[in-house]
């Protein structure tokens, strides 16, 4: 298979909102009706140096996004580390490595980007997505805690 990934344009945004809505954790969350808000969201991604959305393609047509963070600090003696966020993989394309393929693309760019670590969250509901990062070798090492703040 050959799994394009790259840089997320604004054309890609429709593309995007509609892989997040493509489960039932993302119908419940997302809505294509507040494009307005996507793009806003997309200008201060796209326009930070520090992030970086991708899309994968496969023969031309979107199936997969991920959002990259590189994030500094000053623990682990000021090491950089990178974010993981947002991996989606259209439903038609699950069970074909790219999600794989998107993940282990996203640890080579920290690596290149000297990030001492690789971090991602995972929703409790999804055991399915939970079971792929072990396999590439991700450890659930720490509790994650999340406060909603509606609007």
């Amino acid at each position: 298979m050959d799994l394009r990934i790259r840089r997320a344009t604004s054309h890609d945004v429709p593309a995007i909102v509609a892989l997040l809505a493509d489960d039932a954790l993302g119908r419940q969350r997302e809505s294509a009706a507040d494009h307005g808000r996507y793009e806003a969201a997309f200008e201060a991604i796209d326009s930070d140096p520090h992030q970086l959305l991708t899309v994968g393609e496969l023969a031309g047509a979107v199936v997969a996004t991920m959002q990259l963070t590189f994030i500094p600090g000053l623990s682990r003696r000021g090491a950089w580390r990178a974010q993981i966020e947002g991996v989606r993989v259209a439903s038609t394309a699950r069970g074909q490595q790219v999600g794989g393929q998107l993940v282990q693309w996203a640890v080579a760019q920290a690596r290149a980007r000297g990030c001492a670590l690789v971090q991602l969250t995972s929703d409790n509901r999804r055991p399915d997505a939970h079971r792929f990062y072990q396999r590439l070798g991700f450890v659930a090492s720490h509790t994650g805690f999340k406060l909603d703040l509606p609007a």
